[in-house]
Parts: structure tokens; sequence; C-alpha cells
């Protein structure tokens, strides 16, 4: 490797900490200023007026745009300055005015971010949250603390969601939808009270899923928000007649798990064919 190229860039208006851990080929543009607990790793890039502050680590090959706040402490009335965390993963693309904040006590002091992600311009990743990979959250989404987004997940513009909220993977949040209950695995939900619509039937087509996977879930979502019967007691024979497939099976598992959180379910009377 070349030496001179693995040297950080940073811009001479910049403010980064001495403490700072800085990894090779970083670019730190005009305005920026880096805490002194901030590690970024190798090829980051901080286009301009950025901040990263508290214990933050940014992942490699990260880009955040102009007047992006990172790592800045929650806002939670409890919390007292305690030393928490903010992990970024690898490969993300951080847009213009997007806002992730640290952990606290009552989420085990971490917010955690995955790899491959797409954070369009003012959206808000509160304390506490667990975002897995490949998600995108679009303009101006915002989640409440304590909120988990499972991976290939996409969430509508100015959409918001209620802390503690569980969003399921592969699942679609419709544009200006309030998410107060947990939306399933390749699950589609929207409206002012986000109530299911479906499947995310046209994303399970994009990311490669067979024709076979495709209806199987759409045959285990009908039998499971059909009229008849407890939702027990559904669960059980969805899970008899799917226990060796996986997709079905991520459905039941994820309705089965403790949540804080009620289950969201399509409005009385759908018919429940799944998108």
């Amino acid at each position: 490797m070349d030496t001179a190229r693995a040297l950080p860039q940073i811009h001479h208006t910049a403010l980064v900490d001495a403490s700072a851990a800085i990894g090779a080929n970083v670019k730190i543009g005009p305005y920026c200023t880096i805490g002194a607990n901030v590690t970024l790793h190798d090829n980051v890039h901080l286009v301009s007026h950025v901040v990263v502050d508290g214990h933050t680590t940014v992942g490699a090959d990260t880009i955040v745009h102009p007047f992006a706040s990172i790592g800045r402490p929650p806002q939670h009335l409890k919390y007292r300055g305690e030393p928490s965390r903010l992990i970024i993963g690898n490969n993300n693309t951080i847009r213009e005015h997007v806002t992730m904040h640290t952990g606290t006590t009552e989420g085990g002091m971490e917010t955690r971010v995955g790899s491959h992600c797409f954070f369009m311009v003012g959206s808000h990743v509160a304390h506490d949250c667990v975002i897995e990979d490949h998600v995108i959250l679009t303009n101006a989404v915002a989640l409440g603390g304590h909120v988990h987004v499972g991976e290939y997940a996409i969430l509508g513009g100015l959409s918001g969601v209620h802390q503690y909220v569980r969003i399921g993977k592969h699942a679609m949040i419709g544009g200006c939808s309030g998410v107060e209950t947990d939306i399933i695995p390749y699950g589609s939900a929207k409206g002012n009270r986000a109530r299911l619509s479906g499947l995310n039937v046209i994303g399970l087509k994009r990311r490669g899923f067979s024709r076979e996977d495709v209806r199987a879930l759409r045959t285990a979502y009908g039998l499971l928000f059909s009229q008849g019967g407890t939702m027990a007691e559904r669960l059980n024979e969805v899970a008899d007649l799917f226990t060796s497939h996986e997709g079905v099976m991520d459905i039941i598992n994820f309705i089965r798990a403790d949540s804080s959180r009620a289950l969201c379910t399509p409005h009385s009377g759908s018919n429940g064919n799944g998108g």
C-alpha cells in the first residue's frame, strides 16, 4: 500500500480531538468536529459540517453528508452523562441532517447500526435502537427509542415509529405512517395509524425470492390473519404446516417472541390474502 495515500486527509478548518482514532484514507471535510472518544475506521468520508461525538464508532467506507449529527447524547430525561455508545457498521450512507444518538442505561448503553444501510435526509435514529443490515430510512423518518429494525426493511418518508416497536426483516412501511405496533417480517403496513396491508411482495421479488417462497408466505399470511380460532391456535397450525420453511418460521418466531408492543394486524374484514 502507498503510505502517503493511507494518511487521513483533514481539512484545516476541521476540529479533530487528538484522542480520536482516525483510520487510513479517512477524509474529514471543512468545519467538521470530531470528539475525543470517536473512532473512524478506514475510508470513512465526512463531507463537511459533520459532528461526530460521544463514544462513537463509524465503520469503514461510510460516507456522512453535511450537517449530520452523530453520537450526541440521547433525548432522554433520565440520561445523566453516562458513557453510552453508538456503533455504526460499514458501507453506510448517511445523508444531510441525519441524527443518531448514543444509548441509555435502560437500553444496554448502546445504539447499534448495521452495514450497507441508507439514511436519507433528516432521518433520526434514537437512543438504544438496533438497525440491522441493508435498512433504508427515507426522508424524515423518525425512530423512537429502543426500536428494532430487521434487515432489508424500508421505511417510507415522514413515517414515525413508536419506542420499543419491532419491524421485521424485509418489511415495508408506507410514507407518512404512524407505527405503534410490531410489523411482521416480510409485511407491508401503512396508514395514519399503520395497519398491516399484506406482504411486501414487490420487495421479495426484487430480492430474488422464488415464486414458491412467495406463495408459501402468502398462504401462511392468509391463515395467520384469518378470522377462525385464536392467534395462538393459528400460530400452531401454521407452524405445523411450514416447519421447514425458513421465511414462514421467521414470522412465527417473530410473533411468538416477547414484546412490549402489540402486533400490527390487518383492518377488520380484510381478506388476508397477503397482498
